[in-house]
């Protein structure tokens, strides 16, 4: 019985080792179960990004703008070819489907052998995918990634914009940094799915895994109010002015003015939005909505409505213009013209400086001001691209004794394009306010229609009808008639506007050697179909060819209206 103890020592060790085992099954069982669950689950499952289509960009006539195409890499991974060897039996294998040499191949490699990423051939057909499927070669992977393509490039490119990485610009997760690409980003962008994939031991996929699957939600689809057609008619004249007078910029806007629909807008210079990368910064800039100028005399027509509809002045009224000198606020007319007695009508027929000032003192500062105020001066129009530039209209506490004077004929405020043309569709359909927008309709990935932007006039009435019709309709279609609008006239319809001649502010001074000719109106004047606006900045006066905005601006919005009006009438739009 000596052996007992011995016994019992071995049997107690033997409950310790079968307790500690059975602790370390417990152990790995239960409380380790959920790493080694994910390890396991890491080895045999890949996860793929599925990054959505982003949506469509189309014009008012269904033409596309702005798409994404998908667009197949091969690529080697040379992490998984260890040995060199391996490298060029892999590049031989490729060479007869992507028929690119297999020392091209290894060339390729060797220069990136360090990455886990080596793109060899981009833009493969579907043939070559599914040949490079069926061959299963290791190290070969195929990424798919949507590519952006603007197929109207330096015509639209103001108005698409452009997309890249936010961070890095060949990162796949592209967000849009200008244009309409960057106002509406998160409608057009959508959201990324994930694919789950059951793998082998060499990471091949042999199934797939549903109930872990995210699917994917591709971006909604615009539809625009830009018509390609009438921007091309404006970029085609505009660019042809904008050379031959060698102007440091130029704009053109077409809005139909009942709605505020833009159907073209222009801005020079321009740039190819699929290579901004490459492109000039300053050629970049929508020059509509950043740069606000003074905008001389295509301003006298809004401040006089202005005037009209307060019964601040008279439609027959007879405003003394001084001959020319009106000393004490040291106000002359432009070239040197001399002008008496003058009504309203013939005041803005031949855009006199003096004859609006009286007006503008007529009306006093504050109703002045008011006045702009209610028009949109010195706030954004809300349209629906970035960048947009309030302008600056001071408050009367910052109006010195002449700013009551100089306002009236287009000094001392800074206005956009954008806000002259809303104010002379304002004008033209007869006093109601109206939203300058560019997207018509929202489209989901099947083109049922999410929403519609709105087409009629914002609520209210800024100036009596009677008072906008006598302005467009007497006005300013005798500025086309005799004044100086003439090279506006139209050879079918009756055209109204008017012509601007603006010294540009530079430093709290006037240059007097450079100017921003413009001339902003529309047709037909009984009732108007589109307005457009033309301004073109330091045309080159040394040529000899003019300056002024009836021989710089009105001949493009005479182009721009004649073949619009045509389209438009050809069409039924």
């Amino acid at each position: 019985m000596k052996t007992k103890p011995h016994i019992i020592g071995i049997g107690l060790l033997l409950v310790i080792v079968f307790g500690l085992l059975s602790w370390r099954v417990f152990y790995l069982q239960y409380c380790r179960a959920d790493t080694y669950l994910a390890q396991s689950y890491e080895g045999t499952h890949a996860h793929v990004p599925d990054l959505p289509q982003r949506g469509r960009i189309m014009d008012s006539r269904g033409r596309v703008l702005a798409a994404s195409n998908k667009v197949l890499t091969v690529f080697i991974d040379p992490s998984q070819l260890p040995h060199w060897d391996d490298v060029m039996e892999t590049a031989c294998l490729l060479q007869p489907i992507l028929e690119i040499p297999a020392p091209n191949i290894c060339d390729i490699v060797h220069e990136k052998i360090r990455l886990s990423y080596v793109p060899i051939k981009t833009g493969i057909t579907e043939q070559e995918r599914r040949a490079i499927r069926q061959a299963r070669l290791k190290g070969v992977g195929i990424e798919s990634k949507w590519e952006r393509y603007i197929p109207m490039e330096q015509l639209t490119s103001h108005i698409v914009g452009f997309i890249g990485g936010a961070d890095d610009p060949s990162s796949p997760d592209k967000v849009g940094l200008a244009g309409i690409e960057r106002r509406y980003d998160s409608l057009l962008r959508g959201s990324k799915g994930q694919r789950v994939l059951i793998v082998d031991a060499r990471r091949f996929p042999i199934g797939s895994d549903p109930q872990r699957t995210v699917e994917v939600k591709n971006g909604s689809s615009l539809v625009l109010t830009i018509d390609g057609t009438i921007q091309e008619f404006a970029r085609s004249a505009l660019i042809k002015q904008y050379a031959d007078y060698q102007a440091e910029s130029a704009i053109a806007i077409v809005m139909n003015p009942w709605n505020g629909a833009i159907l073209a807008l222009v801005s020079l210079p321009d740039y190819n939005p699929s290579e901004f990368s490459k492109a000039d910064p300053d050629t970049m800039r929508n020059r509509a909505l950043t740069d606000p100028f003074e905008p001389g005399s295509i301003f006298k027509p809004i401040v006089a409505a202005i005037a009209l509809d307060g019964g601040f002045v008279g439609y027959d009224e007879q405003i003394y213009c001084e001959n020319g000198n009106y000393a004490k606020y040291r106000i002359g007319e432009w070239a040197g013209h001399s002008f008496g007695n003058l009504t309203p009508k013939e005041i803005l027929t031949q855009s006199s400086n003096i004859g609006m000032a009286k007006i503008g003192q007529k009306m006093g500062r504050k109703n002045l001001y008011e006045g702009l105020r209610m028009f949109g001066f010195g706030a954004r129009t809300g349209i629906d691209l970035p960048a947009e530039n309030p302008g600056l209209l001071k408050p009367t506490a910052d109006w010195s004794s002449y700013t009551v004077t100089r306002i009236p004929y287009g000094h001392e405020i800074n206005v956009t394009t954008i806000q002259i043309i809303r104010a002379f569709a304002i004008l033209a359909n007869g006093g109601s306010p109206v939203m300058p927008h560019l997207v018509r309709s929202v489209t989901d990935e099947k083109g049922v229609v999410e929403q519609m932007a709105k087409k009629s006039n914002l609520a209210g009435q800024l100036i009596k009808p009677e008072v906008a019709h006598w302005v467009v309709r007497e006005a300013l279609t005798n500025v086309v008639k005799e004044g100086t609008g003439q090279q506006a006239a139209l050879e079918k319809w009756e055209a109204f506007g008017k012509t601007g001649t603006a010294n540009i502010a530079v430093n709290g001074q006037y240059d007097t050697t450079n100017y921003t000719a413009s001339f902003v109106g529309g047709a037909p004047a009984k009732n108007p179909a589109v307005v457009v606006l033309v301004s073109i900045r330091k045309p080159n006066k040394a040529l000899g060819k003019g300056y002024s905005g009836g021989r710089v601006a009105a001949p493009v919005f005479r182009e721009i209206m004649q073949n619009t009006l045509t389209y438009i009438e050809k069409n039924q739009l």
